[in-house]
């Protein structure tokens, strides 16, 4: 039974569970507290606080830890346009790309509701943000520039060097959304070049419920949530020990072993690619040769009988074993088509019968083999 939906969430790994099992059990104290079990706490948080940063190149200090990629975005966009919008010399505008996750849009929607000014540019052909459209839409009153690493629908990479190189002299912030590029593309802090970054554990076979905004010392940044003094005033609640630990785990191990894993899943999607398109030759292929390589997209074009049910599709993959979905897990319960593949120009007859296959570190070349077979029954069927 394929499971091929790993950019939606990924298996936890033996050794993050096994990492974060004593911090569910006897290391219950609350980092905050002075007492013995709340310093024993303390000293894990700042051990997987010290990780991540090693990981990144940043400075631990500037690892804030959030309850998922999710989060990430909304206080990096909120932290730092709701304090610009505050104050009589801020520049509390927003720049994003229509392709971009709707953890952003969602939140540049409320921003505007807000009357704070907010650009949303096409993206290229390819999904992935486009830099020059981008910059040309940076204004004297934009305070940030908002664009995903690795498209989570197509795979496709944003050129990120020529974004900072477009925007950098304007004044205006830089954030990636790099969910989905943890584990698979280097994520060098310098040589990035953002003022903020977002990440996610359970994309990189890590817990649920946790991930972090990476804040460029200096950044001007106003809290998301209030609370107490946590992450040094950057966001308040109890931390979550555990899941901080797990996290911190799983991307050490993701960067530990991502030249291998990238070479690995490379060689499988092409595998997925080519015998897809044999099963169907008029398959359109909506991810690009140079995304990043878990991410596979396609469309079913309308047949003789017109346009293919998208959710019988789904269905059909479903109940003989084989587990992807139509695009962002955020979204895909909708039965619209996909804001992403409309926003790239596929035909909206198109994008509604739109699979996302998407593989991870436990994905084999029998799961490839098999998906794709039981694709090319469950189109012929649908399309009768």
């Amino acid at each position: 039974m394929p499971y091929l939906d790993h950019a939606a969430t990924t298996p936890i790994r033996p050794e993050v569970l096994d990492a974060m099992l004593p911090w569910l059990r006897e290391g219950f104290g609350n980092a905050s507290s002075l007492h013995g079990p709340g310093r024993r706490a303390r000293v894990a948080v700042d051990q997987a606080r010290a990780t991540v940063a090693d990981v990144l190149g940043c400075e631990p200090a500037e690892v804030i830890f959030t309850s998922g990629g999710t989060e990430a975005d909304n206080a990096a966009l909120r932290g730092v346009l709701t304090g610009a919008a505050l104050r009589e010399t801020g520049r509390p505008g927003l720049v994003t790309s229509a392709a971009e996750h709707e953890a952003i849009l969602r939140t540049a929607e409320s921003l505007r509701d807000d009357r704070q000014p907010v650009e949303v540019v096409p993206p290229l052909v390819t999904s992935a943000a486009d830099p020059a459209a981008l910059a040309e839409a940076v204004s004297e009153s934009t305070g940030l520039v908002s664009a995903m690493l690795v498209n989570n629908e197509t795979g496709a990479v944003t050129d990120l060097a020529a974004l900072v190189h477009a925007v950098r002299g304007s004044g205006a912030l830089i954030h990636t959304d790099a969910v989905q590029a943890a584990g698979l593309l280097p994520l060098n802090w310098d040589d990035l070049g953002v003022d903020l970054l977002s990440l996610s554990g359970h994309k990189i076979n890590g817990p649920k419920g946790i991930g972090a905004l990476i804040v460029r010392a200096g950044t001007p940044f106003t809290p998301l949530l209030r609370g107490g003094s946590q992450e040094r005033g950057r966001r308040g609640g109890t931390e979550n020990v555990a899941s901080i630990v797990g996290f911190a785990t799983a991307l050490r191990l993701a960067e530990e072993e991502r030249e291998e894993t990238a070479g690995r899943l490379h060689t499988l999607r092409g595998r997925l690619r080519r015998q897809l398109r044999a099963a169907v030759p008029d398959l359109r292929a909506n991810t690009p040769e140079d995304s990043a390589p878990h991410v596979l997209n396609v469309s079913v074009p309308p047949g003789e009988r017109g346009p293919v049910d998208g959710e019988m599709l789904l269905l059909g993959l479903d109940l003989e074993g084989v587990h992807v979905s139509a695009g962002s897990a955020c979204t895909s319960g909708a039965l619209t088509p996909s804001h992403v593949l409309l926003a790239m120009g596929v035909p909206r007859e198109t994008a509604t019968a739109t699979v996302r296959f998407s593989l991870g570190r436990t994905t084999t070349e029998a799961d490839i083999d098999a998906a794709s077979e039981v694709f090319a029954r469950v189109v012929s069927r649908v399309r009768g």
